[in-house]
């Protein structure tokens, strides 16, 4: 970035081509609007342009010390004494080249505002030195003199400034001596443009363009498309920067297109690569590092959260707020499914299935449920194909809900879905081909949980080896269930349902506010051992571990209420007998619908059988057709 003193030199810069230029505004010190956006666009080089007097020196050296504490490299761009960028322009013609000259020489600065010399190249310093006594020439002609007739002379241009300044030279006026010029910084490179798709750098009078850099995803190999240019001749190829032979040909090719020596290139080639390793490993790190996804809450809403969790009627506030955010009934089901994605804390997370017939509102019961967790703890699919979870290992899945809106859809990837709630992790060996060598080799992929999952299916038969990993839900379908989903319904074009979605907001905010203060803790529980549980069923082994990752949930849920102890050097929740109560209470539905070989809906028709032959049966009918 170029930074003028004033606005009129700053339209010169643009004005010649250099449009990564602003200005101080006439001020010692950059205004803070200004640095503040300096900063935030990570520049990391800055040439001040500023007048070459005492004022520009100063404002200069106070600009370079303002930058250097945010870390800001500073380089002065050497005008000749008394002259600024416009004055300058204006005499050493075309600016765009004159300019570029001195950009290019530009030299880091000292404490004083000064330019600190350092070892120079030849061709910079000989240019440079061109560049001033022209304007040496230039400022005798426009010393007081008699009136004359003589022409006014033409534009100085760099290439006759040396041939005008000698012919201006006579026996009884001592030479005019130009000022010191400034010495280009030739071991320097300058990042003239970083952009994603292409990459400027700066050479003395050598400029190297890149493209491509973004593709490569490693360390291994640095493939780009490579251009070297100098004047009006050039060279362009791909080439590899990590292979010595690809370097030397790519050196070889250059010298001969561009007339430079060979040592020369292949010195500019060796700081290049080094440049883009530097430039690569920033850009691979900054992809690597965690990205926030969600925005940090306010602090109101964390303290309303911790309230939350504290509050003694944090069970039957859930349900509560789900019948406030609009679910219409469905009790258990709705503390069934809060316990699950709380679960995705866990080492081993529940799995539920909500199963019901076609347009009995399953699919909202689960996204009513999927409303209480945070945006970045869920991921949701209408569909999945066989392989895809094993490809996953760009979603990050450990601790997160994996929702699928229909079971059917993704029925191939059942073996999968088995194994990551099973194992906690996927990992499979396919065959691909290698990005450096071409040839076919055996790959690893792995995808890292452990994962909750909830998926909704119409099926009557589930899969059995699914169904016995999973919770399975049934929504209620009865005539008053569908009264109560009418009721609301007409409510919600109403004033109260109104008002009730913008509570329905509040409600929803502070609830996953809630869920993110909830800690990955593993649990104690000191009554596990006077636990008992069914066992003439082999599918109970399952279920038993079922129920107690249900006290576990409710433990985890309660945490901020729970007491904590330390085993083995780690903290852990303490589970109270509460916590077993209410895992009762749930097991009794759901793990025993899991034991009954009809499905529920069946045995329900079943049961209202049974209660009308009962009925007939009281009232001296025969029980019969």
């Amino acid at each position: 970035m170029i930074v003028t003193e004033g606005i009129i030199d700053a339209l010169t810069w643009w004005c010649a081509g250099y449009r990564n230029v602003t200005t101080a505004y006439s001020a010692r010190r950059l205004p803070d609007e200004l640095l503040d956006t300096l900063l935030a666009a990570k520049v990391r080089r800055v040439f001040l342009s500023f007048d070459r007097d005492q004022s520009g020196d100063l404002g200069a050296a106070e600009v370079a010390a303002q930058l250097a504490a945010h870390g800001v490299e500073c380089l002065r761009v050497m005008f000749p004494p008394n002259h600024d960028a416009n004055s300058y322009a204006l005499a050493v013609t075309p600016a765009e080249k004159s300019l570029g000259v001195l950009l290019r020489s530009a030299l880091p600065i000292d404490s004083h505002g000064a330019a600190r010399p350092v070892a120079s190249s030849s061709d910079a310093s000989a240019r440079a030195s061109s560049s001033l006594a022209a304007l040496a020439a230039k400022a005798a002609e426009a010393a007081p003199t008699p009136p004359t007739p003589e022409k006014k002379p033409e534009p100085v241009t760099p290439t006759a400034a040396p041939e005008m300044a000698a012919k201006e030279k006579s026996p009884d006026v001592p030479p005019t001596s130009p000022p010191s010029a400034p010495v280009a910084a030739g071991n320097a490179v300058v990042v003239a443009k970083d952009e994603p798709g292409e990459i400027v750098l700066v050479l003395g009078d050598r400029e190297w363009r890149v493209r491509g850099l973004q593709k490569n995803t490693g360390f291994e190999s640095l493939k780009v498309t490579l251009r070297v240019a100098c004047g009006e001749r050039w060279h362009l190829d791909q080439v590899d920067l990590c292979l010595a032979r690809q370097r030397d040909n790519f050196v070889t090719a250059a010298a001969a297109e561009t007339t430079l020596k060979s040592e020369l290139l292949k010195r500019d080639l060796g700081r290049v690569f080094q440049k883009l390793e530097e430039l690569q490993e920033a850009r691979l790190r900054a992809e690597a590092a965690p990205k926030k996804t969600e925005p940090e809450l306010p602090s109101a809403l964390l303290d309303a959260a911790r309230a939350f969790l504290r509050d003694p009627r944090l069970w039957d506030l859930i349900t509560e707020h789900a019948t406030a955010c609009g679910i219409a009934g469905e009790r258990g089901n709705v503390r069934v499914g809060y316990l699950g994605t709380v679960s995705r804390l866990l080492h081993r997370p529940l799995a539920i299935i909500i199963q019901s017939s076609s347009a009995a509102g399953k699919t909202t019961l689960m996204d009513a449920i999927l409303a209480f967790v945070p945006p970045s703890c869920r991921i949701k699919y209408s569909a999945m194909t066989g392989q895809s979870l094993f490809y996953m290992g760009g979603v990050d899945l450990k601790h997160k809900i994996l929702a699928i809106v229909e079971e059917a859809g993704a029925e191939k990837a059942s073996y999968a879905l088995k194994l990551l709630q099973s194992e906690g992790e996927l990992s499979i060996a396919s065959t691909g081909k290698d990005p450096h060598t071409g040839r076919m080799e055996s790959q690893e992929y792995h995808v890292e949980g452990p994962t909750m999952i909830i998926l909704t299916t119409t099926a009557v038969d589930l899969d059995e080896e699914l169904q016995n990993r999973s919770l399975v839900l049934t929504v209620d379908e009865s005539r008053e269930q569908t009264e109560r989903i009418h009721t609301l319904q007409r409510e919600a074009r109403t004033e109260a349902g109104i008002a009730r979605r913008a509570r329905r907001d509040e409600l929803l905010a502070l609830h996953r506010a809630a869920q993110s203060l909830l800690q990955p803790l593993p649990v104690f529980n000191p009554y596990a051992d006077r636990l008992r549980f069914l066992s003439h069923q082999l599918r109970t082994r399952r279920d038993h571990e079922k129920y107690q990752l249900l006290i576990d949930s409710l433990a985890l849920l309660f945490q901020h209420q729970r007491a904590r102890k330390t085993i083995a050097g780690r903290e852990h929740v303490v589970a109270t007998l509460d916590d077993i109560a209410r895992a009762n209470e749930l097991a009794h539905d759901v793990l025993g619908r899991g034991l009954d070989d009809m499905p529920p809906q069946t045995r329900r028709l079943l049961g209202l059988v049974q209660d009308l032959e009962r009925e007939r049966a009281e009232k001296g009918g025969t029980g019969g057709p």
